[in-house]
């Protein structure tokens, strides 16, 4: 078991489907680095939701957590609504460190990747 772990946090939604390649990065992720626990998150419509991951996270033991915003832009939740979450864990969780990180959509390689998926 790693002191560090990770949060994927998406949206969410009532489709099921749309889970799936959240749960795709996570289990990827576990492949890559078992001894890092990880976990998703969603804003809305569905669990859990990102207090409920960090509490599970923070109960095995961790003692940093890396929250990655799995958007490709920067909009209101990320700008506004996630500071004031990650405020709140800080409080819930006072041992815990924890690092929001940049969405995903803001790291080149990954519009690059998009770039070429789009061009076949």
């Amino acid at each position: 078991m790693s002191d560090r772990g990770i949060i994927l946090l998406g949206h969410g939604s009532r489709d099921p489907l749309w889970r799936q390649p959240m749960e795709a990065v996570a289990a990827r992720l576990a492949a890559l680095r078992p001894e890092v626990p990880v976990r998703c998150a969603y804003l809305e419509l569905e669990p859990p939701t990102l207090a409920e991951a960090a509490s599970e996270l923070a109960a095995g033991g961790v003692a940093s957590i890396s929250i990655t915003p799995m958007f490709l832009g920067s909009g209101k939740h990320v700008r506004e609504d996630l500071p004031r979450l990650l405020e709140k864990l800080q409080q819930q969780h006072a041992a815990v460190k924890f690092e929001l990180r940049a969405p995903v959509g803001d790291d080149p390689r990954v519009l690059d990747l998009l770039a070429r998926l789009a061009l076949g």
